[in-house]
């Protein structure tokens, strides 16, 4: 294996000899702040697309339920005394096991 820090043409172009002048560091800038505009803008096209669609599923799934919720108001409104339902009716049994209370 060979340990020469020269060897590689890797590390030469992970650390350049030069430290970037202020031209670069102006254009590292520039293109930075571009690509965060134009993230930003991304994510408000993605979220506006969403919220869109999310609507349109909503308007869809609500025109498509009408006719049953008009047919369970007046089912409701033909008897409104009427709760159906079951319940259990349990004896109360005296507790033989507890000891008498003083």
């Amino acid at each position: 294996m060979n340990s020469d820090p020269q060897s590689s043409p890797f590390d030469q172009a992970a650390r350049p000899s030069q430290p970037p002048g202020p031209v670069a560091k102006l254009f590292a800038l520039i293109l930075g702040a571009a690509f965060l505009v134009l993230a930003f803008m991304f994510s408000l096209v993605a979220l506006a697309v969403v919220a869109v669609g999310g609507l349109l599923l909503w308007g869809w799934l609500w025109w498509k339920t009408r006719a049953l919720r008009k047919q369970m108001q007046a089912a409701a409104a033909d008897n409104p005394q009427i709760i159906e339902g079951e319940f259990i009716r349990h004896q109360d049994e005296p507790r033989q096991h507890l000891p008498p209370q003083q």
